[in-house]
């Protein structure tokens, strides 16, 4: 269960009645979630440099969270399917002289705020004793760095992903932990690759090793879950009157059990005990939020639901990840464009083969062609996302993709191949100033959780030796 997922929240608590009110047990805790908020203003800075600490972690260390200016860091990972047609994603040449190729041109604008990374691996997704199965390994593997057991039961294991290392530690500074999207309706069970479980491809986010954070796929839900319902002067009326309930419900609720206890013999008020503690958990909560009273209220319009257009469906969900970073409700996400070894068509730009078809080319011009189309079309959108955060004002007066860590990538190489070392990659922003983009870097083969290990030490969490199959951190990122 994901407790940060508005549909699976049901469990978590009762639904009291009060003054002839009547909430699901759903819609009382979608409110009370919805109720923190943390905007990045610029009058009311999110922090002074070195003054944003927390405690984080049974290890207590104080964990910034910021810039050296005191703006938001922020990190995000976007996975695409599939491999690339390696011939037309490297650049030309190494360093600072690099040229962009074939798929990268529409990055030129932003040519300055990016690293291409090659060199890195995931090896934990290579077949081995496991056989086949490639396509389930390489997005179960590419933000946990262990190989995930084979089964298509019950039984999932994989790791704990990166952005989830994050998320534990700073997730208590946003409204939510984490953002997790796709454009793909999330699969927890039924077998998909080989004997591997659906779950393994169709989620990049996982909790623990045996639980996925499970995407929102929908525009809508996303949209509500970060911002309510509503026009946004629907949304503005709609908070108020959500915490006047949720505190009046409260107070009802604590009362009508304190005068209940005296009428109860010792193992009903055990019981009764039991409840009253997970009243007060939600009363913190309530608390909690109240140290972030005003919830960020974008001009916009709520999206109508998912669109028939998969072009409209990835820039629907890459604007509600910038409107995530642009409000401060999040500093963690996930993005999977679409779930590995996805087929899915592009009749738009004249193809109607599917993805995954193409991806097993068999070294045919024809098939080669069209996959560098298709990867040209999910750089172009993903472009566009860099731009809209370079265009954006952070509250100290970069931009947010200065003050941002954006991963671009696959946990497949080539997909005829199905390798996974040299894999795709692209390191987008600055970091706060913490990276050095604007080059072409190309490593002697490296694990891909050493670099992970660097964007926890940028993240403020530099207590973390080992992530998945690393082997240390990488100089000079």
């Amino acid at each position: 269960m994901n407790p940060n997922h508005p549909h699976d929240a049901d469990d978590l608590a009762l639904a009291p009645r009060h003054a002839g009110l009547s909430l699901s047990r759903r819609h009382f805790l979608r409110g009370v979630g919805v109720s923190l908020a943390l905007p990045a203003f610029e009058t009311v800075r999110a922090a002074a440099p070195g003054a944003a600490m927390a405690v984080a972690g049974t290890a207590g260390l104080p964990v910034p969270a910021t810039t050296a200016t005191g703006a938001p860091l922020r990190l995000a990972f976007v996975y695409v399917p599939n491999g690339v047609n390696q011939s037309c994603w490297w650049p030309k040449q190494e360093g600072r002289e690099f040229e962009l190729n074939q798929t990268m041109q529409p990055l030129e604008p932003v040519k300055d705020q990016i690293q291409v990374i090659g060199g890195l691996d995931q090896l934990n997704a290579t077949g081995g004793k496991d056989g086949p199965g490639d396509h389930a390994r390489a997005c179960a593997t590419f933000l946990t760095g262990v190989r995930a057991k084979k089964t298509a039961g019950a039984d999932i294991h994989a790791g704990v992903s990166i952005d989830q290392v994050v998320a534990r530690r700073i997730g208590h500074l946003t409204r939510f932990p984490s953002l997790e999207l796709a454009c793909d309706a999330a699969r927890k069970s039924g077998n998909c690759d080989s004997g591997y479980s659906c779950a393994y491809q169709f989620n990049l986010s996982w909790a623990t090793p045996t639980m996925p954070m499970t995407p929102e796929p929908n525009p809508r839900f996303a949209f509500e879950r970060l911002f309510g319902a509503g026009s946004p002067a629907e949304r503005t009326r709609n908070l108020r009157l959500r915490q006047e309930q949720q505190r009046s419900i409260l107070d009802f609720v604590l009362d009508d059990t304190r005068a209940l206890q005296r009428q109860l013999g010792r193992r009903d008020q055990q019981k009764l005990g039991e409840y009253l503690t997970s009243v007060r958990e939600i009363e913190r909560r309530i608390q909690q939020a109240e140290q972030f009273r005003d919830i960020p209220n974008p001009d916009a319009e709520t999206p109508a639901g998912i669109p028939a257009s998969f072009l409209e469906h990835v820039q629907l969900m890459y604007d509600l990840l910038f409107l995530a970073f642009r409000t401060d409700s999040t500093r963690v996400a996930t993005f999977l464009l679409a779930y590995e070894s996805s087929n899915r068509t592009f009749p738009d730009i004249g193809i109607t083969e599917g993805h995954h078809t193409l991806s097993h080319h068999q070294g045919k011009k024809q098939n080669l062609g069209k996959i560098a189309q298709i990867d040209l079309w999910y750089m172009r959108q993903f472009a566009r996302f860099l731009e809209r955060l370079e265009e954006a004002k952070d509250v100290d007066g970069h931009s947010l993709l200065h003050n941002s860590m954006i991963v671009y990538g696959s946990g497949n190489g080539d997909g005829n191949r199905h390798n996974h070392n040299n894999l795709p990659f692209i390191l987008a922003g600055r970091g706060g100033g913490s990276l050095s983009p604007g080059r072409y870097l190309k490593l002697k083969a490296q694990p891909m959780s050493n670099l992970y290990l660097n964007l926890l030490d940028r993240m403020g969490i530099p207590d973390v030796p080992r992530h998945g199959d690393s082997t240390g951190r990488i100089a000079g990122i």
